[in-house]
C-alpha cells in the first residue's frame, strides 16, 4: 500500500516528545516501536478514530524500508478479525490507531533507554 503522509494524533505527539527524552530514540523509531507492540496486542478495529492534530510524518521516515512488511502484518491482524480485505483509507486510519495506541503503551513501559531494550529483547 502507498501512502506519502501520515498524521498521528496530538496525544500521541505529546507522548512522543516525552519518550524521546526519557529514552534518547527519534520519533520515527518509536512509532515503529508503537506500532508493533500495538499490533501485538490485536486489531483495533474499524471505527477507531484518533484525531489528526499531531506531527505528519513522511511515508519514508515513518516506516523506513520495511513498508511493506509494516502493512502485511498490519492488514493480516486487522483483516484476520473483519474476515475480509480493509479498504486503504480504513487501514490508514487504523495505522493511525495503532500507533496512538502503542505510544500510550510505550509511555507506560518505556521510563528509561534500558526499558527500551529490554522491549527489544522480549520481542
Amino acid at each position: 500500500m502507498r501512502f506519502t503522509k501520515l498524521k498521528i494524533s496530538a496525544d500521541a505527539e505529546s507522548r512522543l516528545r516525552s519518550l524521546r527524552q526519557r529514552t534518547g530514540l527519534t520519533p520515527n523509531l518509536l512509532c515503529r516501536m508503537a506500532i508493533m507492540l500495538s499490533l501485538e496486542e490485536g486489531p483495533v478495529g474499524s471505527g477507531t478514530d484518533t484525531d489528526e492534530g499531531g506531527s505528519e510524518f513522511n511515508a519514508y521516515t515513518l516506516t523506513g524500508d520495511h513498508n511493506r512488511l509494516i502493512f502485511a502484518m498490519l492488514r493480516l491482524v486487522e483483516e484476520e478479525q473483519a474476515g475480509g480485505r480493509v479498504a486503504d483509507d480504513e487501514l490508514l486510519a487504523r495505522l493511525r490507531a495503532h500507533i496512538h495506541r502503542g505510544v500510550g503503551t510505550l509511555s507506560v513501559r518505556a521510563k528509561a533507554p534500558a526499558d527500551v531494550a529490554l522491549l527489544a529483547a522480549a520481542a
